[in-house]
């Protein structure tokens, strides 16, 4: 039996509908590669097949499952299945590329629809009855941890220029020693096709490279390459992005690619911009590492000031900079004051202010700038004493934050 059916019966039910009466169905790539390497089952299943689109739709509606034709002028159909999807491709040949894309044709020959594919890691197939089939010399590349081109390495990077970014970000998650040399030598020679590709497909390889197992040491062979800054537009600091993945395994934080990309690249609002042009990095993404631009909280500061620092950025905020901040500090791994900064944010949570305009205005305020005025100054006091809740400290804040609005309020003219 096929040891990825456990605990996935849709698997087994499209795989019996497509795998029978003149055509051959089996699952492909990541799937397979991580069971064989002892990193289980992933959620997301690719079956290749020799079947046509259509006699798939066919197939699929006939069993009643759910057909679904999510790429099919590639040859993919989404196939639901036990509330489950799977992505079923026909064999293909490219017979034109032009470093971003393939037109392809569907073929029948799973040695052609192997040779296409781009690491010998990613082109293995598990059949239905569980026999692993290997036409590239993927199984040994997989278990010893080499990342290795199918074919000549130029040929494959020409295809798509985006496999320059794939080799090293498959490297830094599945390869064990250095870079495949050859595969390295033709990412050199050909990065000047790096360009001809969309920032969007850039960036969603660059960010899954930076959470990888290995993303230090492959980064740092990047940069070696001179290869990382035609990705991020300009040097990196690798130095501080290896330390903080050690202070992130340290104090118990796990991978976050927004904050190792600030460690790597940004120390200014100038940086965060090059980087969104670079990368095409999101809304969200782009405030979060503005939000690093400033002053960065230190061991020297008194737990006051450091909820205060956290009650005006942020958790998140104060967080990144709290682990770049310690990263770039060249201090030991162990250093107390450090560690205590950032237990700080994970233990704390900063209170909501308590007061309102109407408890000014109770006290004798009238509505216009001076009462926005008076309960700015009435929050300053009140992280000033600690963040009090008590009934009796807060009208204690409301006091002072009152006999200081004479003074803001405009004379007449």
């Amino acid at each position: 039996m096929n040891p990825l059916f456990a605990h996935r019966p849709g698997l087994a039910r499209v795989l019996a509908v497509l795998d029978g009466e003149g055509e051959e169905a089996r699952i492909v790539g990541g799937a397979v590669r991580d069971w064989l390497i002892g990193r289980g089952v992933r959620s997301d299943i690719d079956i290749a097949t020799t079947a046509l689109p259509e006699e798939v739709t066919r197939r699929a509606r006939a069993a009643g499952l759910k057909p679904v034709p999510t790429g099919i002028e590639h040859g993919t159909v989404t196939v639901i299945a036990e509330g489950e999807p799977y992505e079923v491709t026909t064999l293909r040949e490219d017979v034109e590329t032009d470093g971003r894309r393939a037109r392809v044709v569907f073929g029948r020959n799973w040695a052609h629809d192997a040779a296409r594919r781009d690491f010998t890691m990613n082109a293995l197939y598990l059949t239905r009855a569980g026999e692993l089939v290997d036409l590239v010399g993927g199984e040994a590349d997989a278990v010893e941890g080499r990342v290795r081109f199918i074919g000549d390495a130029d040929t494959r990077i020409r295809e798509d220029y985006l496999r320059i970014l794939r080799l090293f970000r498959f490297h830094a998650a599945f390869g064990r020693g250095p870079l495949d040399a050859a595969a390295l030598a033709a990412a050199i020679r050909n990065r000047a096709g790096l360009a001809l590709l969309s920032r969007e497909r850039v960036r969603a390889e660059t960010m899954k490279l930076l959470v990888a197992a290995r993303a230090a040491q492959t980064l740092a062979e990047m940069e070696q390459a001179g290869l990382l800054s035609a990705v991020l537009g300009r040097a990196g600091d690798v130095p501080a992005f290896s330390r903080l993945v050690l202070i992130e395994a340290a104090t118990g934080f796990g991978p976050d690619a927004v904050r190792r990309l600030g460690a790597l690249a940004v120390r200014g609002e100038e940086d965060v911009a090059s980087l969104r042009e670079a990368l095409r990095l999101s809304n969200a993404e782009t405030a979060r590492l503005e939000a690093l631009a400033g002053p960065t909280p230190a061991p020297a500061m008194c737990e006051k000031g450091q909820k205060a620092f956290i009650y005006r950025l942020g958790r998140q905020a104060y967080l990144d900079r709290a682990l770049i901040g310690f990263a770039r500090s060249g201090a030991p791994l162990d250093e107390e004051g450090w560690r205590e900064l950032v237990t700080l944010a994970a233990d704390w949570q900063a209170p909501r202010f308590p007061l309102k305009a109407a408890d000014l205005i109770a006290r004798g305020l009238r509505p216009g700038p001076a009462l926005g005025a008076a309960l700015a100054r009435a929050e300053e006091i009140w992280i000033e004493a600690g963040f009090p809740l008590e009934r009796a400290a807060l009208d204690d804040v409301l006091a002072k934050a009152v006999e200081a609005a004479p003074s803001l309020v405009p004379p007449p003219r």
